[in-house]
């Protein structure tokens, strides 16, 4: 049984997830084994890794960048990402003069194979509500500073499509390989709420 003191600090989402969970258990409707299991599968196999090595491929590969931006599902699946949250996955490309964002108006849709699980901000109802109505402030706001000029587009994810930003490749990355530069590529610069890290 929890007591007042092991909840101190904790937030309410946290502890209504336990609670769920430890009813659902004692009904027999989920083992905490397996949801243990695809826990860990969505936060070490499938995440932003995943994303991470589809953009390095597109920047080293300009047929595969061609593929993804033609069909991001069919050459995200190239490299054996595809599943749950996966199946139809729209890629835009940014640009020194175009700068893509994505948010989930609705609820918190994301594309998982490719990004894991979606932070907290993602599913935050300031960023879903003020993202569409001033992105340059709340970009602003979350470290990225973005030129006047530079005309921003914002998608909004939904349970049918789901999007995926191809961020620019950093300057002075031309002698790095596909593998080098797969840590600078960040799940923020893949939502376009940041730029990849240079190296």
């Amino acid at each position: 049984m929890t007591t007042a003191g092991d909840t101190a600090g904790r937030p309410p989402a946290a502890l209504r997830t336990e609670a769920l969970e430890q009813l659902l258990t004692e009904r027999g409707l989920i083992d905490p084994a397996a949801l243990d299991g695809i826990i860990t599968e969505y936060e070490t196999n499938v995440g932003p890794l995943n994303g991470a090595k589809v953009v390095a491929k597109a920047w080293t590969d300009p047929e595969y960048r061609r593929r993804l931006l033609e069909d991001g599902t069919a050459a995200i699946k190239e490299l054996g990402f595809s599943g749950p949250q996966g199946e139809h996955i729209v890629v835009v490309e940014n640009t020194a003069t175009t700068h893509h964002v994505v948010v989930c108006t609705l609820c918190s849709c994301y594309p998982w194979p490719v990004l894991g699980l979606p932070p907290s901000w993602y599913k935050d109802p300031a960023y879903r509500s003020r993202v569409v109505r001033e992105p340059r402030a709340v970009l602003s706001e979350m470290g990225l500073e973005l030129d006047d000029d530079v005309q921003i587009t914002v998608h909004d994810s939904t349970s049918e499509v789901r999007w995926l930003v191809l961020p620019e490749r950093p300057p002075g990355t031309e002698h790095l390989s596909e593998e080098e530069l797969v840590p600078l590529v960040t799940r923020d610069s893949m939502v376009g709420v940041a730029k990849a890290e240079a190296p």
